[in-house]
């Protein structure tokens, strides 16, 4: 949630947009499944939203929201709608998740509600900050990784076991490698901050979603059933991680990855020191 309301206000900063409401809530609901589409009719402030939006997270709770449309020319546009509005319904559709499942990433849909443009058509995916962004995403990952990390780390302090101690291990060169990899990402960033970053945001999550299943992997094995089922903190955190790594989309991403490195090839000394 709080991820979420953070890039709203990032994202309507870079595009030029007017400063929010002082106390408002922002989601940003950008998934763009087949069967939940908005588009948008009109300009200026007659602009008109019409249709269904998916995994909506925090919709009951905001008061505000940037979401992906679709203007008349088939164009995506972010526009940024008031939720407390006639137009605006939320649904308890879409959303019967275990993990995660405080966000209340329902389905809303939207009858003729009343939004703002925020920058021009393709903006929100053109923008620098997409792209660095996700890498903002992992860095979350990251942090949930360690999070679980501290349950058997803790175990450790208490009982050192040899099998124990190897999943602890591997749980340390996961994080320290995920360290070295976010580090090295934001310095990229703060070095050109307007430069496109898809390639090194596509290996930093790539790496860090792999550091956080092993992470899970490992301390599942060393901790056994009682932190499931006995610590609530251990147990939602557990749940909801492997829900929050599918914004990632595993192989098709690696696929996409391996496309741009391939064209990298001729220009670049690939895995160089």
């Amino acid at each position: 949630m709080y991820e979420g309301h953070t890039d709203a206000l990032a994202i309507m900063a870079e595009l030029g947009a007017p400063p929010p409401e002082q106390f408002s809530t922002w989601g940003m609901w950008a998934a763009e499944p087949p069967q939940a589409r908005v588009n948008i009719s009109g300009t200026g402030d007659s602009l008109r939203l019409n249709g269904r939006k998916a995994w909506c997270s925090g919709a009951t709770a905001l008061s505000h929201a940037l979401i992906t449309t679709w203007d008349e020319e088939h164009r995506q546009q972010l526009v940024a709608v008031q939720l407390d509005q006639p137009g605006v319904h939320m649904t308890s559709d879409g959303w019967r998740a275990v993990g995660m499942g405080a966000t209340g990433s329902v389905e809303v849909v939207f009858e003729d509600a009343a939004g703002q443009a925020i920058g021009a058509p393709g903006g929100y995916l053109e923008r620098p900050g997409f792209w660095q962004g996700g890498i903002g995403i992992a860095a979350c990952w990251y942090g949930a990784s360690r999070a679980i990390a501290q349950r058997l780390l803790a175990q450790i302090g208490k009982r050192e076991e040899p099998h124990a101690l190897a999943h602890l291990g591997a749980v340390d060169v996961a994080l320290h490698a995920a360290i070295d990899v976010l580090r090295a990402a934001a310095a990229h960033l703060d070095q050109a901050p307007a430069e496109n970053v898809e390639v090194l945001a596509r290996r930093c999550r790539a790496y860090v979603e792999q550091a956080a299943e092993l992470v899970i992997q490992h301390v599942g094995r060393a901790v056994g059933a009682g932190p499931y089922c006995k610590d609530p903190h251990f147990a939602r955190l557990i749940t909801d991680l492997p829900v929050f790594l599918r914004q990632s989309h595993a192989e098709q991403d690696l696929a996409a990855l391996g496309q741009l490195t391939g064209k990298r090839l001729p220009a670049v000394r690939t895995w160089s020191l």
